[in-house]
């Protein structure tokens, strides 16, 4: 309806495919509303442990209103946001999956957390960088990122420094988005579920 394939190609959430989301997410949540345990389930990662954190951290920045359950219109909202979304919109996004005490700044801790988090799931511990090199441990990883991104040295990450520092180095952007690409993450996961 009015849908052409210029914006299918633009990654946007046609009819059927919402409709399609609808289903299952009414199938999996009669009550309408989604809680975490079936956040984890939804998104088929209930057993993995490394995916804990991040999923948890995901739920947080999904549940828009705070009341600790994703409505149908949050998780659409999400989706759109995840898998369309500008650059800026995407680093918000992040940002707030990082800021998991909702203060409006990441400390080093917090951003530690995450980042063991993403080298867990990905299990990028035991892999080496593209030039061959050991990669960097998540504490060095947090360190460099402050030291190129803590603008005024204050040992918090305003979100206005997160947005400028990723846009300003690329290695901070790779670093920062290292969250598994959430869109392909949350596609990939949807169409292994679509399998079961």
């Amino acid at each position: 309806m009015g849908q052409t394939a210029s914006d299918e190609n633009k990654g946007e959430i046609g009819v059927a495919e919402l409709q399609d989301l609808y289903k299952k997410f009414v199938t999996e949540c009669p009550s309408g509303t989604l809680f975490f345990h079936e956040f984890k389930r939804f998104f088929g990662v209930s057993d993995n442990e490394e995916a804990a954190e991040y999923i948890e951290n995901m739920f947080r920045a999904f549940d828009k209103n705070g009341d600790n359950t994703i409505d149908f219109l949050e998780y659409v909202a999400a989706l759109n946001l995840v898998l369309r979304g500008n650059l800026e919109h995407k680093l918000k996004w992040t940002f707030k999956v990082y800021d998991k005490d909702g203060n409006g700044c990441i400390d080093k801790m917090e951003l530690l957390e995450i980042v063991e988090s993403i080298y867990r799931l990905k299990k990028a511990c035991h892999q080496e960088s593209e030039d061959g090199s050991p990669l960097l441990t998540p504490e060095e990883v947090v360190d460099r990122i402050f030291q190129l991104v803590d603008e005024n040295g204050d040992g918090h990450l305003s979100l206005d420094e997160f947005i400028d520092g990723a846009r300003r180095d690329k290695w901070v952007m790779k670093m920062l988005q290292m969250d598994v690409n959430p869109g392909s993450w949350m596609t990939d996961q949807r169409r292994k579920s679509a399998l079961f």
